[in-house]
């Protein structure tokens, strides 16, 4: 029988009530107490009103309020929208009113940030404060209801459960549709290569808007392990978390592994991690080096995923040494091909696009026909006899495929910008500092930086007679974006070259400002 996302919890819940299963700061909640809760949730939004398929915004730290509201969405027929709380604002209004959001559950901080404008929600019927009593809004005491009073639904694994919101290449951000199946399809893959058990305890430290971060909760429960919920300040509580708690798993991205891998760690303090994971990027070898000596116990799972594929393909522990670089093959429920220009299978070492096929493929971009039209198309391989052509996703990552089939990343197709594990839209950013009204043109571009894998640098040209101020620009990006969106440089131009079709050129501006970082060392 195919699970639906809620179930995995759920089921759990009755072959191990006692288990513990989800921590935050000096709690631990067991399957039977999670259960109860997130039953409790979706009885509360099913008395709200929510009908079958209507979005639930989450937008709230990493606490078990959160989790509960997650798997209640779903468990209540709706869908379920995790909201980054880095992001201003200005984004986070978008994603209300992108998918029109029916009811929002978020704490009093966040609430008094947004409501001065949530009237233009006109979607938005219910706020649900988990910490406070605000007129307009519900309280978190009132809004939950009896875990009996819940009614199951009746779904199919093929239903929607989330819609998880990630740059593309253009315009705002876009929300990625997520089945029942792409969820617990991943949750199997990810336990199934890791080989988790219920004796793992997961540390969730990345965001839950992040599939990474939110596989860290379905990986756990499908198999009866424990998850506990970071918010850090700083690298060296994750450190703390990890020798507290005896934590076995961790997944990472760059950024923060190289800020872990400058720390002195405590003798002994990571002696419990049996494995730890990175994707959204490449880890410096470096790095790798440093933290396979401290992780005396740990195996190194080297990944690489899209979020419209949920994860493509990792490379083995035992291989790290033997392939340097590598993204390793596909992961179990996956098939990943390299295309070339002439939409044929690559030859051995041949540069091609990556394309992902399965059950991990999501449902494409929400209410966003040509971007999903561009994105998810039929499969290479597929037979010409099967009049309904199976979709695949073409990631826009340019690979090549070694002889033995192991997978290396080569860069990407178009102008996304990598930047702290997030994907980042340049004419985004772009967009942030034509309205400061302080320059005429601007690119944005990202430049290799030793740190963040690439530096978002903000080329500009001023107005007739104007003078750019770099810190009067950075401060106005400051103001409305999340930080990993802001640029570390703002470098000025007398004018930027255009391609024949009139639109900026970025090679150029790529090639000058390559060394930038390397040369600075900033």
């Amino acid at each position: 029988m195919s699970l639906l996302l809620h179930q995995i919890p759920l089921r759990q819940a009755e072959r191990t009530p006692a288990s513990e299963a989800l921590g935050c700061k000096n709690q631990w909640l067991d399957y039977q107490t999670l259960a109860r809760q997130i039953r409790s949730v979706a009885a509360g939004l099913q008395k709200l009103g929510l009908s079958t398929n209507e979005r639930v915004g989450i937008y709230l730290p990493k606490t078990p309020e959160a989790v509960f509201s997650y798997f209640g969405a779903t468990a209540a027929g709706g869908v379920m929208v995790p909201v980054n709380l880095v992001l201003k604002a200005a984004q986070v209004f978008h994603i209300l009113k992108d998918c029109n959001v029916r009811v929002l559950i978020t704490n009093k901080a966040r609430y008094q940030q947004l409501e001065a404008e949530i009237s233009q929600c006109h979607d938005l019927l219910h706020v649900v404060l988990v910490d406070a009593d605000v007129r307009g809004t519900t309280n978190w005491a009132r809004f939950l209801q009896p875990y009996g009073m819940w009614e199951p639904i009746h779904a199919i694994d093929a239903d929607m459960a989330a819609i998880l919101y990630t740059s593309g290449s253009t315009g705002k951000p876009k929300g990625v549709i997520l089945s029942h199946r792409n969820m617990v399809t991943g949750a199997t893959s990810v336990a199934e290569y890791i080989g988790n058990t219920s004796e793992d305890r997961l540390l969730c430290v990345l965001p839950f808007s992040f599939d990474y971060g939110f596989s860290q909760l379905t990986t756990a429960f499908l198999v009866g392990a424990s998850c506990y919920l970071l918010e850090y300040l700083l690298p060296q509580d994750v450190i703390k978390a990890i020798e507290q708690q005896q934590i076995t798993g961790l997944g990472l991205v760059p950024p923060l592994w190289i800020q872990l891998a400058e720390l002195n760690w405590a003798e002994g303090a990571a002696d419990s991690l049996r494995y730890f994971t990175n994707t959204g990027g490449s880890m410096p070898t470096s790095t790798l080096d440093i933290l396979r000596r401290r992780f005396r116990n740990a195996r190194p799972f080297l990944m690489y995923g899209l979020t419209e594929a949920f994860r493509s393909c990792y490379l083995p522990p035992e291989q790290v040494d033997i392939r340097p670089g590598s993204i390793g093959k596909a992961i179990p429920n996956a098939d990943v091909m390299v295309i070339n220009e002439l939409g044929e299978a690559s030859a051995p070492n041949e540069p091609g696009e990556l394309v992902h096929r399965g059950a991990l493929v999501t449902m494409g971009y929400w209410n966003d026909p040509e971007r999903t039209a561009e994105r998810f198309r039929p499969a290479p391989n597929g037979l010409p006899e099967i009049p309904n052509k199976e979709l695949a996703v073409w990631s826009g990552d340019i690979v090549r495929k070694d002889d033995e089939g192991y997978l290396y990343f080569i860069g990407r197709r178009d102008d996304m910008i990598k930047t702290s594990g997030y994907r980042v839209s340049p004419s985004e950013v772009e967009e942030v500092i034509y309205a400061s009204g302080l320059v005429a043109e601007v690119a944005a571009i990202g430049v290799p930086h030793p740190r963040l894998e690439q530096a978002i640098v903000a080329v500009v040209v001023c107005s007739e007679g104007g003078v750019s101020d770099e810190a009067s620009v950075i401060r106005h990006c400051q103001q409305c974006l999340p930080a990993y969106m802001v640029p570390k440089r703002v470098v000025q131009h007398v004018s930027l070259s255009r391609n024949p079709n009139g639109k900026i050129d970025r090679k150029p501006l790529l090639d000058e400002y390559r060394r930038l970082f390397q040369e600075s060392k900033a």
